[in-house]
């Protein structure tokens, strides 16, 4: 079926609110969006009975705008397809029915009790997510420790943000995606965007884009029609074209030689690794012709103020790590890290993305951004838990590994997931839902009957972004309160509460908390002396000031806006350059499957759907997968808008209508992952620090459904 018309590019970008949900102005109760990490302010109120959204103006991330998702959220609330009770199944094939909390309760304790008893503690595992507020997601690594003494936790956010977050690490000795407030990118003169999409992910981040803009994306997307140059990078070759852009700047005179000497460590290894890329090589690899990468070079160079920012397409390879450390390699070569208006920053994604990779829901994590297997990070932890620090598990496995491991005979019988629906955002999907199904037990917590949810033996009904208080940090490391404004479904618990009410069943009637305060407090002493420290934030502080940046240790200093201005938090106070190579896709291209895929999202969905999917007017802008080809891609195929095409990876077919561009490269086919399909095709091979995934570049074919044999082998030459 052709897609409708009215598709993405009819939609608002930011400012106003379509007719169609146009709700009376009405202060309410002032919180933050449900969705992406820019947690965009906005009151919801209710007027004649109707919950309303309108824009705070009061929140620098947005400024009064919204995109169509948020003055859509009211409708998450108020949508008939919310989960108000328990479900469980008889067997593993009997149907989802309704069940009292207690029996639901008593059930997922059972289970797991008898299942580590039979298998060791390590055979019940946990999933998170990287939209929980950050006393869910401290609670849920707390939860996994201590209530169930696994090591088998991990979150969605692996997906997303761990190579960023492992580059900037080793980098700068911090990971805070934005290590300056979002208003300093209007203060930059020049913004190189390497894989990032925001006209599309958060369009009200586009206020803040108020000068050159380069773009670094194999397709022409919203974002890139901003740009004054737009780079066009083979899927999979960004590391390639940094390192040929550093070579430029060293060998061209661009190079901040008094800032490397007094603020860095390390460039002369660095300057050899890039020797080797001199930018006729690199264009052969990428693409991208030698006077683009000279002119964004020359833009950068002589800019006054410059940032360089990265997003998912940069990093969500098998070589992420890498690719994020040659772009945090050239800013620090051209001297922006910790300069007023300049520097390097990554594009957070998820709502609590940055937030929930701090306070322990990650596999090698205790709160604080503190190392699970550092002894003095365990004894100040567990000093706070009331336990022996000799008690804790070590690391566990990452998010993939541990969806792989499941159901095996080594890997985990049980899985919790809270805040995620890996069935539709996991790589090589069809094999998780797999793994999903060989387990004895599969416990969700969710607002809806995800995909995910669909396959639970229990399903728990839990309440959502304006039912409950909490804090979310967004993509600047700025800690915000998100306040309860509507009252939940009656038999709708809370995650913190359901946590709690599991702790008690399993011998910990102690130390877990239904009370958002009470467990935010805690994380601050958790969080206390850590990286990402939360002990001087309150609830009233946060209040008062509309978010604190961390760090923000005890007393009455400000919180810490721009961290790297007088020294980096590494132990000599200089930023660290890190020397890398440019590698291929770890799958690359043949005469079998002759083309790339990559990934990404579209303005009116988010995430897996699981929200979005549900709201009609966002369902009408974008109400199906696509496969958006070139022209002659589409004329080799015999393919035209609306048509069927079918894309084969070596992990599986799907199907979806064409939508052709000349905006995406002659060797490359986009997919949107918000709907079952995509990542069924997707590659899991691992970055070897973060444990990324590579979703942005795999090998497929191309051809119509009803293509002929003859005809299908035109899907399999270029």
């Amino acid at each position: 079926m052709k897609p409708p018309e009215s598709t993405i590019d009819a939609m608002p970008i930011s400012l106003s609110p379509p007719v169609t949900v146009m709700s009376p102005v009405h202060e309410g109760e002032a919180t933050h969006c449900p969705y992406c990490a820019l947690q965009c302010g906005m009151n919801v109120g209710e007027d004649a009975g109707k919950i309303t959204i309108t824009p705070r103006d009061d929140v620098p991330a947005n400024g009064g705008a919204l995109c169509q998702k948020g003055w859509t959220a009211a409708e998450l609330l108020s949508g008939g397809a919310r989960l108000t009770t328990p479900l469980a199944r008889a067997s593993r094939t009997a149907p989802l029915v309704p069940v009292t909390w207690e029996e639901a309760l008593d059930r997922v304790a059972a289970a797991v009790t008898a299942i580590q008893a039979g298998h060791g503690r390590d055979a019940v595992a946990v999933f998170g997510g990287g939209g929980l507020t950050n006393e869910k997601a401290y609670q849920l690594g707390k939860f996994a420790r201590v209530a169930l003494g696994t090591s088998q936790i991990d979150y969605n956010g692996r997906f997303c943000m761990s190579s960023a977050a492992a580059a900037a690490g080793r980098a700068f000795g911090m990971d805070r995606g934005l290590p300056f407030p979002i208003t300093d990118i209007g203060d930059a003169e020049v913004v190189l965007m390497a894989g990032g999409n925001v006209a599309e992910t958060m369009p009200p981040f586009l206020r803040h884009l108020r000068n050159t803009l380069i773009v670094v994306d194999p397709r022409e997307t919203r974002t890139a029609r901003h740009a004054a140059l737009h780079l066009r990078t083979a899927p999979g070759t960004d590391l390639a074209l940094a390192l040929a852009m550093l070579h430029i700047a060293i060998t061209e005179g661009y190079a901040d030689e008094e800032y490397i000497a007094a603020r860095t460590t390390g460039f002369e290894a660095v300057r050899a690794s890039a020797a080797s890329w001199w930018p006729e090589r690199a264009e052969r690899v990428t693409g991208v012709p030698v006077a683009e990468m000279r002119r964004a070079v020359h833009l950068l160079g002589t800019a006054r103020t410059a940032m360089i920012l990265t997003g998912r397409g940069a990093e969500q390879h098998a070589k992420g790590v890498d690719t994020v450390t040659a772009f945090i390699n050239l800013a620090l070569a051209l001297g922006l890290p910790g300069r007023a208006g300049s520097g390097y920053g990554c594009l957070t994604g998820q709502g609590n993305g940055q937030g929930g990779r701090e306070h322990g829901q990650k596999a090698d994590q205790l709160p604080g951004y503190r190392r699970i297997d550092d002894p003095a990070a365990r004894a100040h932890v567990a000093k706070v838990w009331g336990v022996d620090p000799a008690d804790l598990p070590g690391p566990g496995r990452s998010a993939y590994e541990l969806l792989d491991a499941l159901g095996t005979e080594d890997g985990p019988r049980a899985l919790l997931v809270f805040g995620s629906n890996p069935v539709v955002s996991a790589p090589r999907a069809r094999h998780v839902a797999e793994r999903l199904a060989a387990l004895d037990l599969l416990v969700v917590s969710d607002i809806v009957l995800s995909e995910t949810a669909a396959m639970a033996d229990v399903v728990l009904p839990t309440t959502q972004w304006a039912e409950e208080h909490g804090t979310m940090t967004n993509l600047e490391g700025r800690v915000l309160l998100r306040r309860r404004a509507v009252a939940p479904p009656p038999g709708v618990r809370s995650d913190l509460e359901i946590i709690a009410g599991l702790a008690a069943r399993l011998g910990r009637p102690e130390g877990f908390s239904g009370d958002p305060a009470t467990v935010f407090d805690e994380l601050r002493r958790a969080s206390a002396g850590g990286v990402a420290d939360y002990s001087g934030i309150t609830y009233e502080r946060i209040a008062a000031e509309t978010g604190v940046f961390w760090p923000a240790p005890p007393g009455d200093g400000p919180g810490t806006p721009r961290p790297f201005l007088d020294r980096f938090p590494t132990p000599d106070g200089r930023a660290r350059f890190v020397p890398v190579d440019h590698r291929p896709a770890a799958e690359d291209v043949d005469d079998d499957y002759p083309y790339y895929l990559t990934t990404g999202r579209v303005l009116a969905q988010y995430q897996s759907g699981a929200q979005t999917r549900r709201i009609a007017a966002l369902n009408a802008a974008a109400p199906e997968p696509y496969v958006e080809l070139h022209p002659d891609l589409a004329e080799r195929l015999e393919a035209a808008p609306g048509d069927v095409l079918r894309v084969t990876s070596r992990r599986g077919s799907v199907e979806a209508v064409a939508r052709v561009s000349p905006g995406i490269r002659r060797d490359t086919v986009f997919m949107p992952f918000h709907w079952e399909g995509a990542n069924r095709l997707t590659n899991p091979a691992l970055d070897p620090v973060s444990r990324m995934p590579e979703f942005k570049v795999c090998a497929v074919r191309v051809e119509r459904r009803d293509a002929a044999p003859a005809d299908a082998e035109k899907g399999r030459r270029r």
